[in-house]
């Protein structure tokens, strides 16, 4: 880290800190980290596509709208804009088309916010630990049936642990996984953030893979910050990281880092704007955690989970 002292109010001035997210998936992101003095690079390394099976994915939707399940698990912010646009194909709104007996539960803050902004309640999110596992915990024993769509990638972790706990899931493939960008005739549509409260789009800049391969080459960026275990894996496809500070979006995400043989620096405490800013900042500069504070009217809790033991993490 060069140029600007770290302070409690920018705990990340004069970091380097690459979001390896596409831009309208980021402006979010970017604006807080921009916030906390960081300069923000962007590498776009994974995108999304329909999924291939749109028969399988219509038969669940149009039995999800005539309440065949007593429950809808969604597992990402890309599934919900999924389903919105399936219930756009029906000339419906989500919460026109979700029958208000079905049950909601999302995996974390992004997804249940996507859903709230949508005009859906949500009945249960997982509490500390935002993940499939965290999800897995909290859920009520014999819950009926389930309707879990999620990207063809998702390990089947989330599905066997409900099948365990008395539920009957339907799996469905919502979504395809790819290497950005995808291709356009397939590629989803997701709408821009809007990058919080600033008026103008947060400042970044766009790198593609070769030149973020340089830049870590020279030791010129300080962290990067993973959102997924397949980011995780491209990451690991770039170059070593070279004293790149190596950030988890979460615990699954960290131990395909450790599969990898990648460093963990720090767990973001939740997968949210708020927890990766801060898991950054811990990553960068322990100390200057203390300075970053919880939103207003927010209760006080951990923002960076501790680094594991050695052994390895639960997939």
């Amino acid at each position: 880290m060069q140029g600007q002292v770290p302070s409690p109010r920018q705990p990340l001035a004069g970091a380097r800190v690459l979001v390896t997210r596409s831009p309208e998936r980021s402006l979010e992101l970017v604006a807080a980290l921009g916030s906390a003095g960081a300069e923000v690079l962007l590498l776009p390394l994974i995108d999304f596509e329909r999924a291939p099976d749109q028969h399988s994915l219509d038969l669940a939707c149009d039995a999800l709208g005539a309440g065949a399940f007593d429950w809808l698990v969604a597992s990402s912010a890309t599934t919900v804009h999924v389903l919105a646009d399936k219930a756009a194909e029906r000339g419906l709104t989500l919460p026109r088309w979700i029958p208000k007996a079905t049950r909601i539960a999302a995996v974390g803050a992004a997804t249940r916010r996507q859903l709230e902004d949508r005009g859906l309640a949500v009945a249960l999110t997982p509490g500390e630990d935002q993940s499939a596992e965290g999800l897995l915990a909290a859920w009520p024993d014999g819950a009926g049936t389930v309707l879990l769509p999620q990207a063809d990638i998702a390990s089947p972790r989330l599905a066997e642990g409900l099948e365990a706990a008395g539920s009957s899931v339907t799996v469905v493939t919502a979504y395809r996984t790819v290497d950005y960008p995808a291709a356009a005739e397939r590629r989803l549509a997701i709408p821009a953030e809007d990058g919080g409260e600033g008026v103008h789009p947060p400042s970044y800049s766009l790198l593609t893979p070769a030149a973020a391969a340089a830049e870590l080459a020279a030791g010129r960026i300080d962290a990067v910050i993973a959102a997924s275990p397949s980011a995780a894996r491209r990451i690991h496809g770039l170059s070593p990281l070279h004293g790149c500070r190596f950030v988890a979006i979460g615990r699954s995400t960290a131990y395909q880092a450790s599969v990898l043989g990648i460093p963990v620096a720090a767990i973001a405490a939740e997968p949210s704007t708020e927890g990766l800013v801060a898991a950054a900042a811990a990553a960068l500069v322990p100390e200057a955690v203390a300075g970053l504070e919880p939103s207003a009217g927010a209760a006080p809790r951990p923002l960076v989970k501790p680094l594991p033991r050695p052994g390895p993490l639960p997939p």
